[in-house]
């Protein structure tokens, strides 16, 4: 990555962040499933009623309890604000959800399908800002790491397995407890499909820009 100073770093962390947070809310306004990633929170507000930014924060809260768990004495203590930044995340969540209020609800397919291509889209650009910035990464990232190095298992197929995983489990609570597919939807399936390969045609056109390489390569 090119050279940037920490307040150009810490511009693009947040600015990724807040992106993400919009293609969250985005799904959730399309009613056909939100990302993987967003699916354990979502399941919280639609099962328990609790406000999906503070879901949210409480995702994140257990996901660092758990790499403390797995990692026990090697825990780096700084990997911490993954708390704090899961608070940021959790709020950039309850403002986003509260902007896309004032969207007209969907009414039909064509539209749903639309507000769900935008998330995605949203997303992939989100990721496109935050993730080149190596600060703090989200919690659902930072557990996916621990585990990745703890079962000497690629990144990628770990990410594949912890978000079907949430994905699985959001799907089985919402039927037992509300007898509905709830935060799973083809939403959910377009976004585990096409969020990284939106990524990659982001990469080829911009990646230059953003990271200081050919990405035409």
């Amino acid at each position: 990555m090119k050279h940037q100073t920490i307040g150009q770093r810490l511009g693009f962390y947040f600015l990724g962040l807040f992106i993400m947070t919009i293609g969250i809310s985005l799904s959730v306004k399309s009613n056909l499933g939100v990302s993987p990633i967003s699916s354990i929170p979502y399941t919280m507000t639609v099962v328990w009623g609790i406000e999906m930014g503070k879901a949210t924060i409480i995702l994140h809260v257990f996901l660092v309890l758990l790499q403390i768990i797995i990692l026990r004495r090697r825990f780096q203590w700084r990997q911490l604000f993954q708390v704090a930044v899961g608070v940021v995340f959790g709020y950039f969540t309850t403002f986003c959800n509260w902007l896309v209020t004032f969207l007209p609800n969907a009414t039909n397919f064509g539209v749903q399908l639309l507000l769900s291509v935008l998330s995605i889209v949203c997303i992939a650009i989100g990721i496109f800002f935050y993730m080149p910035t190596n600060l703090i990464p989200l919690a659902g990232e930072g557990i996916m790491g621990v585990i990745a190095d703890a079962t000497q298992i690629a990144f990628p197929k770990v990410k594949m397995a912890t978000d079907s995983t949430m994905v699985i489990l959001s799907l089985i609570t919402c039927l037992l407890l509300v007898h509905g597919l709830g935060s799973v939807g083809l939403g959910t399936i377009l976004a585990a499909v096409l969020v990284g390969m939106t990524l990659n045609l982001i990469m080829h056109y911009f990646g230059q820009w953003r990271y200081g390489v050919d990405a035409t390569k």
